[in-house]
């Protein structure tokens, strides 16, 4: 099993008690999988992505990565997890403003032991996959917002991460540029990677294989 969450829950203080974003999350995901989360704002979608992705660490239950123990470790060995096996989509794009795309695409590979010769070649083939060859040298500030998520997606792919994660991927985008995302997610399960995407779109959730729904931090069926 990929992913593996028992009695997983979310909460904060809340005057003398508590105000709970997730409640009692049990859910198994497995390798190969296209999930979409769906649910009114405020039922716990991005949190869970984000608790998923290993960001947030404050949470209490069982989450099981690959049979790892993940509510058993520490912050660093987590952080190891995540950089080895997810890559993470972000709605606003999350792309170094300071950094071309080329070296945006090589950020990911720089916290491997990746050979810098090995890294050349693999943004060189992302660059030509994503057809973004000719954006290489631009700074984020310099594309359109398609043209960024385009390269968050590249981002998140390039070092052929087991499941990426998406957080309403489509969202600042307009249809045709959403679509193009949407595709592309498809073909990359296609090919075998796990998806697990946040969504408020019935089309973009049509793309995947299940549809878990949300309601006041609660799994409903």
């Amino acid at each position: 099993m990929l992913i593996s969450l028992r009695n997983l829950e979310k909460s904060y203080p809340q005057g003398p008690g508590q105000y709970f974003v997730l409640r009692q999350i049990t859910l198994d995901i497995r390798e190969g999988e296209f999930v979409s989360i769906m649910g009114p704002s405020g039922a716990g979608k991005s949190t869970l992505l984000h608790i998923l992705g290993m960001h947030d660490h404050a949470w209490t239950g069982e989450y099981d990565f690959l049979d790892q123990p993940v509510h058993r470790m520490s912050a660093k060995a987590r952080a190891q997890l995540h950089k080895q096996y997810i890559g993470f989509v972000f709605q606003s794009y999350h792309l170094l403003d300071d950094l071309t795309v080329y070296e945006n695409l090589d950020v990911p590979l720089s916290y491997r032991d990746i050979p810098r010769k090995e890294r050349q070649s693999l943004v060189a083939d992302t660059l030509d996959r994503f057809n973004i060859v000719g954006k290489k040298d631009l700074y984020p500030s310099q594309l359109s917002g398609g043209q960024q998520q385009l390269v968050a997606v590249a981002r998140a792919v390039i070092a052929n991460p087991t499941v990426i994660l998406a957080d309403e991927p489509t969202g600042n985008l307009h249809s045709a540029q959403g679509q193009e995302i949407m595709e592309l997610f498809r073909k990359l399960n296609d090919e075998g990677t796990t998806i697990i995407q946040v969504t408020h779109s019935d089309a973009n959730a049509a793309y995947g294989s299940r549809i878990i729904n949300l309601r006041d931090g609660w799994l409903v069926t």
